[in-house]
């Protein structure tokens, strides 16, 4: 009897997955002919009309390549755009290299606005709250440190915030991957994974999430929400940014352009523990979409299908096919998405690695649903109902009193 639930699992988890390629397919198929009719009127609006723009980056330390990360926004190809950096105190060693491409780039108006220790359960909102405060302008650019991106970054993400129904623009990210083995298996997700959930989520429901990498917003749609503290008690913040700005009426609209994740040299224990917060995000704000979403992965049952095989001579050759095809199916995904949708030539060259990836990522799923702990940022917090996040450490707050005001420097 346990024998026959394995292989009804392992034949339905195939078929699943298998419609959920024939999703992507179709999914990547829209998005790259609504990029090739995008990308002309975006080129298309003349740099007269294009307006002031602010980034803001929230710094925490000093990490790998920072110095590349954040010269790819002083080297922008634009009229008129201004940087704001913000951190927690004067002693964070970012600093020291936004001095040093200050001085390198003294043409670029920029500001860095210390927050303070945050009172809001998610540091990076809190900083990002006190830095819109400092700035004046409609247009605002948010953006990871850990994010490279071309000179014409902001030439093709801010045209579609001429339309005044749209209150959001966000991008596709990339995996760049450090030197090591984890890091180039995490970079293959960045690039094959996530942009397959997010193309699919966009055919079937539309487009009402932000990706945090990059995102081009509109004030207006902002605070059309109740300001950016209303993103303040979630951990998927940009997420929730995108799905209220939505809820309020605006569009939010999936850039043709794709900006880089640069990740560092880590352990499997760094790489594990990473995926793991982001599926228990995921489990506390979708529980629904996450449970579904285990139905999307394909080696893990092409691997059940081929180790019930060995087990029965005349199922052998069965478990064995399920499993090639479990294989040449996330080989495929890594060919459609990874290299012709994100131009992430790794995804060429290592496709046949990708499957392991899949199987990694099953393995992170099942993990999720135990315990509501994670560790980020050197704190340590707990998920709650909603996808809302408890830091263990500190006392938060979102009354009045505890509304930023921040120091320019």
């Amino acid at each position: 009897m346990l024998r026959h639930l394995l292989w009804f699992t392992a034949l339905i988890g195939s078929l699943t997955s298998t419609v959920f390629l024939g999703m992507v397919l179709f999914a990547a198929v829209r998005y790259a002919m609504t990029c090739r009719s995008q990308w002309p009127r975006v080129l298309g609006v003349p740099l007269r009309e294009l307006p002031p723009v602010t980034i803001l980056k929230p710094l925490h330390g000093r990490e790998a390549r920072l110095v590349e990360n954040l010269e790819s926004f002083f080297r922008q190809d634009y009229p008129n755009f201004e940087i704001v950096f913000g951190v927690r105190n004067y002693e964070d060693h970012a600093l020291r290299v936004v001095d040093k491409l200050r001085a390198k780039y003294p043409q670029v108006p920029t500001r860095t606005v210390v927050s303070g220790e945050p009172s809001w359960p998610n540091a990076k909102v809190y900083s990002l709250s006190k830095m819109m405060a400092s700035c004046a302008g409609e247009f605002l650019v948010i953006s990871d440190s850990d994010v490279l991106a071309g000179p014409d970054f902001l030439r093709n993400v801010i045209p579609p915030l001429l339309d005044t129904k749209v209150g959001l623009g966000t991008c596709l990210y990339q995996g760049i991957p450090a030197r090591g083995f984890w890091s180039q298996l995490d970079a293959l997700g960045m690039s094959i994974e996530m942009p397959s959930g997010v193309l699919v989520a966009k055919m079937v429901d539309g487009m009402k999430f932000a990706l945090g990498a990059a995102m081009a917003v509109r004030r207006a749609a902002v605070e059309a929400i109740g300001g950016i503290r209303e993103t303040a008690y979630f951990y998927s913040d940009d997420f929730v940014l995108g799905n209220r700005i939505a809820a309020a009426g605006y569009e939010v609209v999936l850039s043709h352009y794709k900006v880089g994740h640069v990740l560092t040299r880590r352990s499997l224990r760094r790489t594990l523990g990473d995926q793991l917060r982001w599926m228990k995000s995921t489990r506390f704000s979708r529980p629904l979409g996450h449970v579904g979403s285990g139905l999307t992965y394909a080696v893990p049952f092409g691997l059940l299908a081929a180790l019930l095989g060995l087990g029965q001579s005349n199922h052998l050759r069965a478990g064995l096919e399920l499993f090639l095809m479990a294989w040449l199916n996330r080989m495929l995904l890594a060919l459609v998405v990874g290299w012709a949708i994100m131009r992430d030539r790794r995804s060429l060259s290592l496709c046949w690695l990708y499957p392991l990836r899949d199987l990694l990522g099953f393995g992170v799923w099942v993990a999720s649903f135990f315990g509501k702990t994670f560790f980020w940022r050197g704190e340590t917090y707990q998920f709650g109902n909603g996808g809302r996040i408890t830091p263990e450490q500190r006392p938060v707050s979102l009354s009045s009193d505890a509304l930023p005001h921040g120091h320019d420097r």
